[in-house]
């Protein structure tokens, strides 16, 4: 879909005549306008593009084409968006309601992360780190955060895992997952203290369990024993999601003792779905012969017997497919 007036790109980017030519702010019409944006990668190269967008994202004060606007940009994921965005996301020089561009603010830091600068990271730590913001948007800092990468923002996320007052314990969670997604050894010695403090609890922080276990699974803690026994110990924990967390991070740990700790997962855990998770752990680690040996034991349940032989059926389909093709 061309746009009426503008059908070529021009020397001069005149980004009046262009917002007049998208209606920018016709709210009778939003449908309409989204659009015309969409439309616009049709007329002009991503290096106008992106200035087009920036202005808009300046001047319009709707939710759903800025929404639009920032969808369209992140095709491009150009750093010259950065400004617009960060601008946008801090709410500089806009009036409008706050409430209305939560969504929106949501939005711009998922495409502030996927551009990756660095420079981003101490305004989003400002947001994560002021309790009057909205929940919605902390979180959405501390998923951009981890993505972006930066070591500096490894002690200030540290602090809100940490922080027991924190009203939103998906605050928290969504910190452990933003340390793992890092990479720090710093952030050790907190995950696994919260495991040992929140040790047997089943309730509100068995999710924050579950983000600190998959964030210790990513941490390269070189067999440290005290990381290994807390998610040991997490093996024995009510929630069996916490539990198949656990093996995963165990079976990633490099560990001597994973393949025997995992095996007494594979016996004595009541669930079934943690059973067949240690299966599959298991066989990661060791291969075919914890196939053979579920198969033909008498220690196991029928239901993992099964698992066993279908996965042995796997096994040996990819083996002849491989074969023909070598």
């Amino acid at each position: 879909m061309g746009l009426s007036g503008v059908q070529v790109e021009k020397d001069y980017l005149d980004l009046d005549l262009i917002t007049k030519e998208c209606n920018l702010f016709d709210e009778s019409d939003v449908n309409s306008v989204i659009k015309k944006i969409q439309a616009l990668d049709e007329v002009y190269e991503a290096d106008n593009l992106i200035k087009i967008y920036n202005h808009f994202l300046s001047i319009s004060k709707n939710p759903d084409i800025l929404m639009c606007v920032i969808q369209c940009g992140d095709r491009i994921r150009d750093k010259a968006s950065l400004s617009a965005l960060l601008d946008l996301f801090l709410m500089k020089n806009i009036d409008t309601d706050k409430e209305a561009l939560i969504n929106v603010r949501v939005m711009c830091a998922k495409a502030i992360a996927n551009l990756k600068d660095t420079s981003a990271v101490t305004p989003l730590l400002y947001c994560l780190n002021n309790k009057d913001e909205n929940y919605k948007i902390r979180l959405a800092c501390a998923d951009a955060l981890g993505k972006i990468g930066d070591r500096y923002a490894v002690a200030p996320l540290i602090a809100v895992v940490k922080d027991e007052n924190e009203r939103s314990v998906y605050l928290r969670e969504s910190a452990a997952s933003a340390l793992g997604m890092l990479g720090d050894l710093r952030a050790v010695d907190p995950l696994v203290s919260i495991l040992e403090t929140q040790k047997g609890i089943w309730n509100k922080f068995t999710f924050l369990k579950e983000r600190v276990i998959e964030a210790l699974g990513k941490l390269r803690y070189d067999n440290d024993d005290r990381v290994f026994n807390a998610l040991k110990n997490s093996l024995l924990d009510e929630s069996p999601q916490i539990r198949i967390n656990a093996i995963e991070a165990i079976m990633d740990s490099d560990n001597p003792r994973a393949v025997e700790t995992i095996k007494t997962c594979l016996v004595e855990d009541s669930d079934e779905e943690v059973k067949k998770n240690a299966l599959i752990a298991l066989y990661n680690l060791v291969g075919r012969e914890i196939l053979d040996e579920v198969a033909n034991g008498s220690d196991y349940s029928d239901s993992l017997k099964m698992e066993a032989v279908s996965m042995i059926s796997e096994y040996e389909e990819d083996s002849d497919e491989v074969n023909e093709d070598a």
